[in-house]
């Protein structure tokens, strides 16, 4: 699993012209999911996600997580994280996961995420066409790999 976690001020995502979700300070989200995720790649990107320390403290250093400032949080699948660029200039998606695959890991992700926050994220729709709207705080942007785990 790919994720691109954004600090953010606010965000929202529209679908079809109605705004579906909308969220105050906190992490915009966009996670990929590839064939080889499991279980074991959710929980720890989960965790990793509402534990990352990259909210300022009251000296103006990123030492607080998520969790300790109480942000809120939107989920974005996003199949195109995993785009292979090696060939030409057309982008193959062919290590993103089916839906048969993906939809269960993107809902998994979303109960271990409200897990681990103790309350509702706010989410997109597998799949829609979404527009979504975000003011970058920093611009703070950080990409988490759970198969690269650095």
């Amino acid at each position: 699993m790919i994720a691109v976690l954004q600090r953010v001020t606010e965000a929202s995502c529209t679908i079809e012209g109605s705004v579906k979700s909308r969220i105050g300070a906190g992490l915009l989200v966009l996670l990929g999911i590839e064939e080889a995720d499991s279980r074991e790649d959710l929980e720890w990107l989960s965790k990793k996600i509402v534990q990352m320390r990259i909210f300022n403290d009251e000296q103006g250093v990123m030492n607080r997580s998520l969790l300790e400032v109480g942000g809120e949080l939107l989920l974005i699948s996003q199949f195109t994280l995993h785009a292979s660029t090696k060939k030409g200039n057309r982008p193959s998606y062919i290590k993103a996961a089916r839906p048969s695959i993906a939809i269960p890991l993107y809902e998994a992700t979303i109960a271990q995420l409200e897990q681990e926050l103790g309350k509702p994220i706010q989410t997109g729709a597998f799949g829609a066409d979404m527009k979504v709207g975000l003011f970058n705080d920093g611009p703070v942007t950080i990409i988490i790999d759970s198969k690269d785990r650095k």
